[in-house]
């Protein structure tokens, strides 16, 4: 049993790059040392095996084709299952890259797409038509669409995902909230607001090195719920906080003590199996 479950744990959030392949242009100075190198899977497959997690989802961190290429790679190199989130211009031609990625061995194993809103230069690229119309066909092949998004963009992830009511949304790191207590509150509503939607699924992920991490668990987990909540390490980028991987699944388990053995289940497992799983009969029936 991982972790006292009888399940096997999914890891929700994890990455892999070649740097020749993909770049990571924001992966700069000594503070980013630990994760300034090429991951591949055999790397994350150690991870795993050490902390006894079965199996995870590999999610973009570059906005490129040759990335998602790269993540179901990937797929095929490993034997533990893993899925993808991966990327496509969703303001293009969504159908015909899709049916390019199909062609791809692994195709089976994309369950998502992700693009980097956070950093998009256009401030009002969740508003925009063409990304809601580029979701809607996601939507249709079966696949999920991650929100990677800055605390004071939630109001208009929560409108993109009212708007597009067919999609599943997966709110990245639960939304990054900010550290100091007026941002904060304004991050919770925010936060409950998306939360309200029942398309909307919250990762516990990427909050490794926020200070106020214990509190954005419970809040998030009070707001969606065990069945609407999964476990994400963030891997490799949980390299930069003191405790690591390890100290990342000790704070989760943490924060759903207090829940029943069932709904830790589904926080580590049983919600990310549902949320992507789905997307895996939904691609197989087309």
């Amino acid at each position: 049993m991982a972790h006292g479950l009888a399940v096997g744990v999914i890891d929700a959030h994890c990455h892999l790059w070649d740097l020749a392949v993909t770049p990571q242009e924001w992966i700069v100075g000594e503070s980013m040392a630990a994760i300034d190198r090429d991951f591949a899977v055999d790397d994350l497959d150690e991870v795993l095996a050490t902390h006894a997690v079965g199996s995870a989802v590999l999610v973009q961190a570059n906005n490129s084709l040759a990335e998602t290429r790269f993540l179901l790679d990937a797929v095929v190199s490993s034997s533990r299952g893993h899925r993808v989130v991966g990327w496509v211009d969703l303001t293009a031609d969504v159908e015909a890259q899709l049916n390019d990625i199909g062609e791809h061995p692994a195709a089976a194993s994309l369950c998502g797409v992700r693009h980097l809103a956070h950093v998009d230069p256009d401030p009002g690229w969740l508003a925009r038509d063409d990304v809601a119309s580029g979701i809607r066909v996601v939507a249709a092949h079966g696949l999920t669409c991650d929100l990677v998004v800055r605390a004071h963009q939630l109001p208009a992830a929560t409108a993109l995902a009212g708007r597009v009511p067919e999609a599943t949304f997966v709110l990245d790191h639960a939304g990054n909230p900010p550290s100091d207590a007026a941002g904060r509150a304004v991050w919770e509503a925010d936060l409950r607001r998306l939360a309200a939607l029942p398309n909307t699924v919250c990762k516990l992920s990427g909050l490794a090195t926020n200070t106020t991490a214990e509190a954005a668990l419970a809040v998030a987990l009070d707001a969606f719920g065990a069945n609407r909540a999964m476990f994400g390490s963030d891997w490799p980028l949980v390299r930069l906080s003191d405790e690591g991987y390890g100290g990342w699944v000790d704070s989760v388990r943490a924060a759903t003590a207090r829940l029943t053995v069932a709904e830790r289940e589904r926080v580590f497992a049983g919600t990310a199996q549902a949320v992507y799983a789905a997307s895996f009969a939904a691609r197989a029936a087309r």
